[in-house]
C-alpha cells in the first residue's frame, strides 16, 4: 500500500510553455493598457498635448500698415500685400497629387522645380537650387504678389509655403519724401511721419494655429484657432502735394543756381498754423532710400539751426511796438555807426546821420537803427520776447530730429551779444521757427505752434483728430498790426522789391547771417526771406533758407523765389487779389519837417552801450 505522501507527489501541476507565454503576453497586455490609460486618460505629464503642440502650425498673419495722405487724401504711402515662398527641403519628394476631378498624378521633384519657376517666372537654375539641400527652412522667392502666390498655392505642394508680408510704396517718390518717411529692411520705421506715427500706422499683427500631418500638410478636418490682425490706421497730414511740389522744385532751382550747400522753404496756414509743405533742395526717395544722402534724411527746416540774421529784427520790432517805446512812423536820429566804448556797430550800406522812422529801418535793415531803440528794454526783456516767440524751444512738429536751437539765459549774455541778439546775432534756431515768428505777427499777435498731423482714421472707419495746440498771444493785436505795416514797407519801399507779387500787397523782412564753420570762425552766409500775403487779411506765409550759397553778398539772396512760391500758393488756393493800398510809411523824416506836427515823438536817443557786430541785411 503506497503511502499519501508519495501520491501527493505524484499530482503537482505541470505548465508547459505555451501556458507560460500566455500568461506572459496578458501580463504584458495589462501593463500596456494600464500605461495608454495612464497616458491617455489622465496623463498627468501632457503628453497628448503636447503630441498635439508638436503637430500644431503657427502662421503670423501681419496687420495691413496704415495709408499716409496729404490734406487731399493723396496718398503719400501705401501697403502692398506681398507673400514670402518657403520651402522645407528635407521634405522635398515625389508627391502624390489630387487634382480637382479627384484623380491623382505623381509630382517628381523635378516637375515641381518647372511649375515653380512658371509661377513666378523664375528661372528653372534658380528654383531648383532654392529646393536643393538639407534646410529645413528656404526662400524660393520673397515679395511676390498676390496672383502668384496664388499660383503657388494651386499648385498643392506639401513642401512649398507662403508667408504674407507687406511691401511699402511711395507714389511720389521724392515729394515730401523726408517728411514721409520710409521703412527699413526689417520693416523698422525710420524718419518722417512713418517713424513719430509708427505706434498708430502699424497696427497689431494676428496669427493662425492649424494642425499638420507628418508630411507637412495641413490637416483639413483638425480645429484651427484663429486671431484677426488689427489694421493700422490711416495718417492725414496737413501737407499738400501740388504746394509741395513747387516749392521743392522753386528751392531746388535757386539752391542749384547759387551752388548752395542746401535750401528750404516752408509754406504755413496763417489762422491755423498748418504746414503745408516744407521742402529741401534735395531729399530721400522712400522708395529707395539707400541712394540718398545721410543730409537728406531729414527735414532741414526742422533739424538744422542757423543764425536767422536780420529776420529777427520784426521779433525786435514787435517787441518795441508791444512796449510802447515806438510806432512805425517813429523818429529816430542814425547816427553812420554806434561807438560804445571800443565796440562798434555798422550797417551794411554807408550813410550819414540820418532822422529815420521805424519803418525806415527795417525797410533798409539797419542794424544801427535796431539796437537803438531795441536797447529801450533792458536786458531780460529782450531775452523775454524771445522766449515767448518760442526761440530756444523746439515747436514740436510731428516729425523726428527736431533742434531747439540756442537761446542763452539773458544773465549768461556777454556785452557784445545782448545787442547783436536784437538783429538775428549769437541766437539760434530753426527755419521752421523763424517761421512761426512771423505767423504769430500776421495772427494778430498770437502764436500757434505749428502741426503737421490732421487726423488718423482706423481700420473701422472711426476718425480722430488731434488736440490742436492752443494760441499764445505774444503781443497785443496792435503791435502786431504795426509790426505788419513795417513788413510791407520792407517790400514797397526797401530792400525786398522782388518779393512782391502781382497783385497782392505782401510784407516780409530779408536775412543775412554769417554761417559759422566746424572749424571755428564763420565760412559763409545764411540767407533768407520771410513773408506773408496778402497784408490786408494774412493767410499764407512763405520762409525760403538758403545756407552757404555762393557769390556776392548782395545777390545771393531769395526774394525772388519766395515771390514765386507765394504767387503759386495764392493761386493754388484761389486767394482774391488784393483791393486797398499798402501803407504808406516815409522811411526818412524831411529835415524841413514841422516838428509841431510830426507824427509821432521822437525817440530818446539814450541807449546802453551797445557793441560792435555786423550784418548784412
Amino acid at each position: 500500500m503506497s503511502s499519501p505522501a508519495t501520491g501527493n507527489a505524484s499530482w503537482r501541476p505541470r505548465w508547459t510553455r505555451a501556458q507560460v507565454g500566455i500568461a506572459l503576453l496578458l501580463a504584458l497586455l495589462l501593463v500596456v493598457a494600464g500605461k495608454l490609460f495612464w497616458v491617455q486618460g489622465l496623463d498627468p505629464t501632457g503628453r497628448a498635448e503636447a503630441a498635439a503642440e508638436s503637430r500644431t502650425q503657427t502662421e503670423v498673419i501681419p496687420a495691413v500698415r496704415g495709408d499716409i495722405k496729404d490734406t487731399n487724401g493723396e496718398v503719400l504711402a501705401r501697403t502692398l500685400q506681398r507673400y514670402d515662398i518657403t520651402v522645407d527641403q528635407t521634405a522635398v519628394a515625389a508627391y502624390t497629387r489630387v487634382k480637382e476631378d479627384q484623380s491623382t498624378e505623381e509630382v517628381t521633384p523635378t516637375q515641381a522645380v518647372y511649375e515653380i519657376a512658371d509661377a513666378l517666372s523664375l528661372p528653372d537654375t534658380e528654383v531648383k537650387n532654392a529646393l536643393d539641400g538639407d534646410k529645413t527652412f528656404n526662400y524660393v522667392a520673397r515679395g511676390v504678389t498676390p496672383e502668384q502666390y496664388g499660383k503657388i498655392q494651386d499648385l498643392n505642394l506639401p513642401y512649398v509655403f507662403g508667408q504674407p508680408t507687406f511691401q511699402r510704396s511711395y507714389p511720389n517718390g521724392a515729394v515730401g519724401g523726408s517728411i514721409v518717411g520710409f521703412l527699413g529692411g526689417d520693416n523698422e520705421a525710420l524718419g518722417g511721419i512713418e517713424q513719430t506715427q509708427d505706434d498708430k500706422l502699424r497696427g497689431v499683427n494676428g496669427e493662425r494655429r492649424y494642425e499638420i500631418s507628418g508630411d507637412g500638410v495641413r490637416i483639413p478636418v483638425a480645429p484651427q484657432e484663429l486671431q484677426s490682425p488689427q489694421d493700422g490706421a490711416d495718417v492725414q497730414l496737413s501737407m499738400d502735394s501740388d504746394v509741395q511740389y513747387f516749392a521743392q522744385q522753386a528751392v531746388s532751382e535757386r539752391a542749384e543756381e547759387l551752388n548752395a550747400e542746401w535750401g528750404s522753404a516752408v509754406v504755413m496756414d496763417i489762422k491755423s498754423g498748418k504746414v503745408l509743405a516744407m521742402a529741401d533742395s534735395s531729399t530721400v526717395d522712400p522708395n529707395v532710400p539707400g541712394e540718398a544722402e545721410g543730409e537728406d534724411l531729414g527735414v532741414r527746416s526742422v533739424t538744422h539751426a542757423v543764425e536767422p540774421g536780420s529776420t529777427q529784427k520784426i521779433l525786435t520790432t514787435a517787441a518795441v511796438m508791444d512796449q510802447g517805446i515806438a510806432n512805425p512812423d517813429t523818429e529816430i536820429t542814425v547816427p553812420p555807426h554806434l561807438q560804445i566804448d571800443s565796440e562798434k556797430i555798422t550797417d551794411a550800406f554807408d550813410h550819414g546821420t540820418q532822422n529815420r522812422t521805424v519803418a525806415g529801418i527795417i525797410a533798409d535793415s539797419m542794424n544801427t537803427g535796431t539796437v537803438i531803440m531795441g536797447s529801450k528794454m533792458d536786458k531780460q526783456t529782450r531775452h523775454d520776447y524771445m522766449a515767448d516767440f518760442g526761440v530756444g524751444q523746439s515747436t514740436g512738429i510731428e516729425l523726428p530730429g527736431e533742434t531747439s536751437g540756442i537761446l542763452a539765459p539773458a544773465d549768461d549774455w556777454d556785452f557784445r551779444q545782448q545787442f547783436t541778439v536784437l538783429f538775428g546775432q549769437g541766437v539760434s534756431q530753426s527755419p521752421l521757427r523763424t517761421a512761426s515768428i512771423f505767423q504769430a505777427v500776421a495772427n494778430d499777435g498770437v502764436l500757434i505752434e505749428p502741426r503737421l498731423v490732421e487726423s488718423t482714421e482706423e481700420a473701422d472707419g472711426s476718425v480722430t483728430t488731434p488736440e490742436q495746440p492752443e494760441g499764445k498771444r505774444v503781443v497785443s493785436p496792435e503791435a502786431a498790426q504795426q509790426t505788419m505795416d513795417v513788413m510791407e514797407t520792407v517790400v514797397t519801399e526797401g530792400g525786398a522789391k522782388e518779393a512782391a507779387v502781382p497783385g497782392y500787397r505782401v510784407g516780409g523782412k530779408t536775412g543775412t547771417a554769417e554761417a559759422p564753420s566746424d572749424q571755428g570762425g564763420y565760412d559763409g552766409y545764411t540767407t533768407s526771406f520771410v513773408g506773408v500775403a496778402p497784408m490786408e487779411d494774412p493767410q499764407y506765409l512763405v520762409a525760403v533758407t538758403l545756407q552757404r550759397p555762393e557769390g556776392d553778398v548782395h545777390t545771393i539772396g531769395v526774394t525772388e523765389t519766395f515771390s514765386t512760391i507765394m504767387e503759386q500758393v495764392l493761386h493754388h488756393y484761389n486767394v482774391p487779389p488784393s483791393t486797398t493800398d499798402p501803407v504808406e510809411i516815409p522811411k526818412e523824416v524831411p529835415d524841413n519837417l514841422d516838428r509841431s506836427v510830426t507824427p509821432t515823438n521822437a525817440l530818446d536817443q539814450t541807449w546802453p552801450s551797445p557793441a560792435r557786430e555786423e550784418s548784412q541785411g
